[in-house]
């Protein structure tokens, strides 16, 4: 069991910037997919990002050059930078985890807030 714990949101206007922090409760370096889903109110919950088990970063194209998805060394705590935040970045963000990057993920945090104003 792989317990997720993130941090960091909060709310920014348009082009401001912020970063997701998610604290695994084991190292996850080279053993779990990790990744970030949001949803947005009223909406279906979206992937973002994952970082592979063999450290590629992975983007929906909607934040690409935008969000950066990233890791300790300790291989411990996955981050998020998020730049040049826009309205539609609106969401709750959820940390996961999983032995792959497939669709339904095994592990989820509990969500962190992010909300971008005009």
């Amino acid at each position: 069991q792989v317990q997720l714990v993130e941090s960091g949101g909060g709310s920014v206007q348009s082009g401001g910037s912020l970063r997701l922090s998610c604290v695994a409760s084991e190292t996850f370096t080279g053993r779990y997919c990790m990744g970030w889903f949001r949803q947005a109110p009223g909406k279906d919950r979206e992937w973002v990002s994952d970082l592979t088990r063999d450290g590629n970063d992975l983007y929906t194209d909607s934040v690409k050059g935008r969000f950066t998805i990233s890791r300790d060394d300790a291989g411990k705590t996955l981050y998020l930078q998020m730049n040049r935040l826009k309205p539609e970045d609106t969401a709750i963000y959820y940390c996961t985890a999983d032995r792959s990057c497939r669709v339904d993920r095994t592990y989820w945090g509990q969500g962190t807030q992010v909300t971008v104003s005009t």
